[in-house]
């Protein structure tokens, strides 16, 4: 896909803004990642400062996931530390000075404190995750928290031929591919689809 146009329409809502917020959503499986690498990849080659935020820094330890008995549901909406990640977003649209964010290390299924700097000097901040629009409490909060957003949907049938190929590749038989996208991706990517707040760009697929 060409982000061209995308990109072109960030610039123009950016105009005039010394720090500008991007919101890149959908559902898992959609291709957010993706996208908003090609996205900060295009803008620095407009000229422009632009750092991605990812939202998966902000998955809870598996430890607190367990004494919750959320462990089998993480990478629900309700797996995530919300309230420090609504913080991170208030910092980052203050733009008083850098702000260190979290990363998730998918390798060791866990996330990385401070691993990560948005200068104070980049101008575009492209936060991306699967629940930035999503128009449940407590995310609900993030509404009026970013000045453009783009949504990624794909259609359900896709992100499931998607995320039985992403247990698949994880070395995951078939039935137990199954049970991993049928038991927490897919009914996590219905909640998105099906409760998200308007979003300004609506891409089908990336």
């Amino acid at each position: 896909m060409n982000v061209g146009p995308v990109v072109d329409q960030i610039l123009e809502r950016a105009a005039g803004a010394a720090r500008f917020v991007v919101a890149i959503a959908g559902p898992p499986g959609a291709g957010k990642s993706t996208l908003s690498d090609a996205l900060a990849e295009a803008l620095v080659a407009e000229g422009e400062m632009a750092a991605v935020l990812p939202m998966d820094g902000f998955h809870m330890d598996n430890a607190v996931l367990e004494e919750k008995g959320l462990l089998a549901r993480k990478g629900a909406p309700e797996t995530f530390d919300v309230r420090s990640f609504l913080a991170t977003i208030a910092a980052v649209r203050a733009n008083d000075g850098e702000v260190l964010v979290p990363v998730f290390d998918r390798s060791r299924e866990l996330a990385i404190a401070s691993a990560r700097v948005v200068a104070a000097d980049t101008r575009i901040i492209l936060a991306e995750g699967n629940y930035l629009l999503l128009d449940e409490a407590p995310w609900n909060k993030l509404a009026g928290a970013f000045d453009f957003s783009i949504f990624i949907n794909p259609g359900i049938e896709e992100l499931e031929r998607r995320l039985l190929k992403r247990w698949f590749d994880h070395g995951y038989d078939e039935e137990a591919a199954k049970r991993k996208a049928h038991g927490n991706d897919i009914p996590n990517a219905h909640r998105v689809v099906e409760h998200q707040r308007r979003a300004d760009v609506v891409l089908a697929d990336f």
